[in-house]
Parts: C-alpha cells; structure tokens; sequence
C-alpha cells in the first residue's frame, strides 16, 4: 500500500511538471533600478580627480599605464560616484565600490566583483555583483548576488553597456538591475 502511494505520488508530479512541455516559465522582475557609474583611473597626472587606480600589474609593468596585452594581469580598485543619470557632476546617490581583473590574454574582459553603496533620500544600502564583462560587447549580463538594507539579500541580473569611454582614463557604464529575488 505505501509503495503504491510513493509511485501514484511520483507519477502525479511526473505529469504535473510536464504539463507544458517546452515551455519555459517567463520571469517577472520584483524590482528594477537604472544607475551610472563613472570611472576615472589614476594615470599618474590626475590623482585630485582619479576614482581607481592599478593595483596589480605584470612583472616589469608600470603602475600608471594599463598593461598592453589586453591588459592581461591588471588589477584595479575602483570607488566611483554613481549617479541617477549619465552626467558625472550630477550629485551622487552612491559609491561603486570594488575591483576588476583583466583575466584573459586573447580580448578585453574583466572579472567583475563590487558593490553599490547607496546613500540617497531614495534607496540606503548595498547591492554586490559579480561576474565576467567581455568589455567588447555592447551588453553584458552579470549577477547579483546579494545586498543589504533596502535591498537585503536581493538577487537578480544587472545589464551593463559602456555608455562612455575616453581612452584609458575614463569610462561610464550604465547598469539596469533586475531583481527577481525580493525579500
């Protein structure tokens, strides 16, 4: 009796679960939020303005110049003003606040790990991401992990795009966050 109980149990969720076969369960964000964050690295002349610098690079390399090779070994911290728009001199709501490695010999990618330090009459805590950002693409998908505050232990998907660039000094970057895990 109970052996048959355990099948019919299993079967039912078999079928249950197969109901709509190739289907895939669309997901609606819980939550969603649009920031910029600006980034200008320390190339030796402009330390009052800088908001990263290099903080590992190859044997022999300068400290100051981005490595040639795709940068490949260049490690940078970066504390960067995030604002609501594009403009660098809007006021900030917040700090990006973290590093990236440039992880590959063959393109531009960087392994991604920071987190956005929100401070605004809108928003009070952090969100954290990580993830991979082949930096040639126009978009690219990188998780979220976590955070605390307004968004404790929230999770989802930030698109980033490169919004800016001015050569190895300045970049900004637009991220909309997508947040499919709530609490």
């Amino acid at each position: 009796m109970r052996a048959t109980c355990i099948l019919l149990c299993f079967f039912t969720f078999l079928v249950a679960s197969s109901a709509h076969p190739g289907k895939k369960k669309q997901y609606k964000p819980c939550k969603e939020l649009v920031l910029y964050f600006h980034d200008i690295i320390y190339n030796g002349q402009n330390a009052a303005n800088a908001t990263s610098a290099i903080v590992a690079a190859p044997e022999g390399a300068n400290l100051t110049i981005l490595a040639s090779q795709f940068h490949f070994g260049n490690i940078a911290v970066f504390d960067d003003p995030i604002t609501l728009d594009n403009n660098l001199h809007s006021p900030p709501v917040g700090r990006a606040q973290g590093m990236y490695i440039y992880d590959t010999k063959n393109t531009f990618t960087a392994l991604l790990g920071f987190s956005f330090v929100l401070n605004s009459t809108d928003h009070h805590g952090t969100i954290n991401f990580m993830g991979a950002d082949p930096t040639t693409l126009k978009t690219r998908d990188i998780s979220v992990v976590g955070g605390t505050g307004d968004f404790f232990m929230h999770r989802g998907i930030a698109t980033i795009a490169t919004d800016a660039y001015e050569g190895d000094v300045y970049f900004r970057l637009r991220v909309d966050i997508k947040f499919y895990d709530c609490w």
